[in-house]
């Protein structure tokens, strides 16, 4: 069974471990050594499946799970933690947060393969067909094959204005600040200024929008952000 595995882990020893037998099963490996590497990634690529330590740098696994379980595209992925903490109040916590299950250090790595393998084949048991066409209004995006109309009308958009319309289309009427939109689209980038998400709206207004200067799909709620209009027929 193969599928695309996202490994975040601090220790190289262990992490390279991981990724060996990993890869043996045919499986597509990704390793960071961080929490923040992790969300962004995660985000980026999302995963048919993580395997996140607990104790991780800048951002615990802890926090990167429940931040996962509130974000489109991450919230059904599974998530395996390795914890080094034994208590039954620690593990518990784990799961409430949205783990899907969890192994104790030191740990086989064959139990890890063999648990990984379980969660995939109950995720695929599980999982309805993924949704990859989006419609707000008379906005249409398709989202496996890159397209965007409005009201039919064939749009040509760049990566990050993809990404910034899709974000905003998977929960339409929702006001997303610029900082929002940054974590969204450009993960921890730190070089990234909200003057950049302003110059991509503006983009995508001229290319969406029957009168950019007066916009009725990509609005501006003035003092908090942006939001996709959900009465945009």
């Amino acid at each position: 069974m193969s599928a695309r595995i996202l490994v975040a882990e601090d220790d190289e020893k262990q992490s390279r471990l991981i990724r060996i037998y990993l890869e043996r099963e045919g499986n597509a490996v990704q390793v960071v050594a961080d929490g923040r590497a992790a969300l962004e990634r995660a985000r980026a690529t999302r995963p048919d499946l993580i395997v996140l330590d607990v104790m991780l740098p800048y951002v615990d696994g802890l926090d990167v799970c429940r931040i996962l379980r509130t974000e489109p595209g991450t919230e059904d992925v599974p998530i395996l933690l390795l914890t080094a903490r034994t208590t039954e109040e620690d593990m518990l916590l784990g799961l409430d947060l949205g783990a899907d299950d969890y192994l104790t250090k030191p740990y086989s790595p064959r139990e890890l393969t063999a648990r990984v393998r379980a969660l995939l084949r109950r995720a695929k048991k599980s999982a309805p067909a993924e949704a990859t066409l989006l419609r707000v209004g008379e906005v249409e995006l398709d989202i496996a094959r890159f397209e965007v109309r409005v009201a039919g009308r064939a749009v040509a958009l760049t990566s990050k204005e993809f990404s910034i319309l899709e974000a905003l289309a998977r929960e339409p009427g929702r006001v997303f600040s610029r900082a929002q939109i940054i974590e969204r689209v450009f993960g921890f980038d730190r070089d990234v200024l909200e003057r950049t998400v302003d110059a991509h709206v503006m983009n995508l207004r001229r290319k969406l929008e029957a009168h950019p200067g007066s916009p009725r799909l990509l609005e501006t709620v003035y003092g908090r952000g942006y939001r996709l209009a959900d009465g945009a027929a």
